[in-house]
């Protein structure tokens, strides 16, 4: 069996793979401040109730975009497994060139997302992970990231709205049928919601347009269902994506050490 631990801003997620396939699949808070007792005994507890072994565990692998989690997850790993995890960086996979100014500030989810898009389609493509932030990450046919796009994701956006102003409510992420609000609640559905639809579609139409429209798009993350007038614009709209890309990297780095 597999773990993968992917570490966002909101959440920690957690991948049980085997038999070829996500059986399981856990989400923690990502709480930096918290030691890496607290982490083990939340994955013990996880694993006590799916009625897991840990000692069936072969292959950790770990992303993470909080710094300052990412020791606090590697000790946590280390202690319980007994070996360090693979921890994804932008030099970790080698057959993915990365192709920006500064490759150690694209995040190692992204890494992991264009891994599995590349992986599966050897073909020009942007993966949209619709988390936290909403990101746009361009791999080439020819195993090439060729850059990332960001803008705030969707809770971001409704919850800077609501902490910003005074008489706006926070408001559930459902898809309004029109784009006149004819209340405060459906009005800023409205805007969000509709007004990301077009956000992503334009991006995706831009994407394309740079690489001579040859380019197929994917959708990942928490959110990535909310959207759905959107899915047709995807080939694949896959919440367990970037764990894909983890499991990947994981698999290729256990051979080579083998």
């Amino acid at each position: 069996m597999l773990l993968a631990v992917d570490a966002g801003n909101t959440d920690t997620v957690f991948g049980i793979w085997q038999n070829e396939e996500w059986t399981h699949i856990f989400r923690t808070r990502s709480l930096p401040e918290e030691s890496p007792n607290y982490f083990e005994s939340k994955l013990r507890l996880h694993f006590l109730e799916a009625d897991l072994a840990l000692e069936n565990i072969t292959i950790t692998v770990l992303s993470s975009v909080v710094p300052p989690l990412t020791p606090t997850l590697r000790t946590m790993l280390s202690n319980l497994f007994g070996e360090p995890p693979v921890v994804v960086g932008p030099d970790i996979y080698p057959d993915l060139k990365v192709e920006i100014d500064h490759p150690h500030e694209i995040g190692s989810d992204l890494v992991a997302n264009a891994v599995a898009a590349f992986t599966k389609y050897n073909r020009n493509a942007v993966v949209v992970d619709f988390g936290t932030a909403l990101t746009f990450t361009t791999v080439s046919g020819d195993g090439r990231i060729l850059g990332v796009a960001i803008a705030p994701g969707l809770k971001t956006a409704v919850k800077a709205l609501f902490s910003n102003t005074a008489q706006l409510p926070e408001v559930p992420l459902k898809l309004p049928e029109s784009a006149i609000g004819k209340n405060t609640t459906h009005a800023i559905q409205a805007g969000i919601l509709l007004g990301y639809e077009s956000l992503v579609r334009g991006m995706v139409t831009r994407i394309r347009r740079e690489l001579d429209g040859d380019c197929i798009a994917l959708a990942t993350g928490g959110l990535s269902s909310i959207i759905d007038t959107l899915h047709g614009e995807f080939v694949e709209v896959n919440r367990s994506l970037t764990l894909d890309g983890l499991r990947i990297i994981g698999e290729k780095v256990k051979q080579k050490s083998i």
